[in-house]
C-alpha cells in the first residue's frame, strides 16, 4: 500500500530540480530564481539547528516537501513554536498518506526540540489543505496575507508618520527622510 512506502528525510543539493518540481505546482511563476540559490538556500536551511527541510519520497521519487522552521509565537514570549511552511504534495501523491508522514515528521521535530506547539500556513484558496489541516486539529489562528514591497510602498503615504522620529540603526532624523523623500518626489515628478 502506497502509505507504508512513503519516505519523509532531510531534503539534499541532489532534490533541487524534484523539489523546484513540487513548490512550482504551488507557487507558479514565484520560483525565479538566480543560478546557485536553490542549492545555497538548501544548504543554508541544513545549517540551521532551528529549519528544516523535509522531502518525502515514494518509489525512489520526491512528492511532497514541508519546510520547518522553530521561532517564537509571539515577540513578547519565549515560548517557541514549529511553523511549518510550503507543505505541499503533488496533486497525483495526494489522499495516500503523503502529508501525513510529513506532518508526522513534524510533530517529532518539534517533540525533539521540545516545543509545545505548531503553527501551519495553508492556502486559503486550497480546500483540501485546509480541511487537511482542520482533521488534524489545527484550528485558524489567523489569516497570512502577502505583497510585494512596491505593491505596499505605492499605497502607504510618501511622508512616514510622525512617530518614526529616529532610526537609531542609521541615526537619521524625520527631517533627513522627509527631505530626501521630498528630492525624490520632485525628481520623479520632473522625469514624467
Amino acid at each position: 500500500m502506497f502509505r507504508s512506502a512513503v519516505l519523509v528525510r532531510d531534503a539534499a543539493p541532489d532534490d533541487l530540480d524534484a523539489l523546484r518540481l513540487v513548490f512550482g505546482t504551488a507557487a507558479g511563476p514565484v520560483l525565479d530564481e538566480t543560478p546557485g540559490e536553490g542549492a545555497c538556500a538548501i544548504a543554508s536551511i541544513a545549517a540551521d539547528p532551528d529549519q528544516r527541510l523535509l522531502v518525502a519520497v515514494h518509489d525512489g521519487r520526491v512528492v511532497g516537501a514541508v519546510q520547518l522552521m522553530r521561532a517564537p509565537i509571539s515577540p513578547l514570549q519565549a515560548t517557541s513554536a514549529v511553523h511549518v511552511a510550503h507543505l505541499h504534495v503533488l496533486d497525483e501523491s495526494r489522499r495516500r498518506g503523503v502529508g501525513t508522514a510529513l506532518m508526522e515528521a513534524t510533530v517529532s521535530w518539534a517533540e525533539d526540540k521540545g516545543t509545545s506547539h505548531v503553527l501551519v500556513a495553508a492556502s486559503v484558496s486550497s480546500r483540501d489543505a485546509n480541511r487537511f489541516m482542520a482533521r488534524l486539529g489545527l484550528t485558524q489562528l489567523a489569516v497570512v496575507r502577502a505583497a510585494s514591497v512596491a505593491t505596499l510602498r505605492a499605497k502607504l503615504p510618501v511622508e512616514p508618520p510622525p512617530v518614526c522620529l529616529t532610526d537609531n540603526r542609521h541615526q537619521r532624523t524625520v527631517g533627513q527622510v522627509l527631505a530626501r523623500r521630498r528630492s525624490l518626489r520632485r525628481a520623479q515628478t520632473k522625469s514624467t
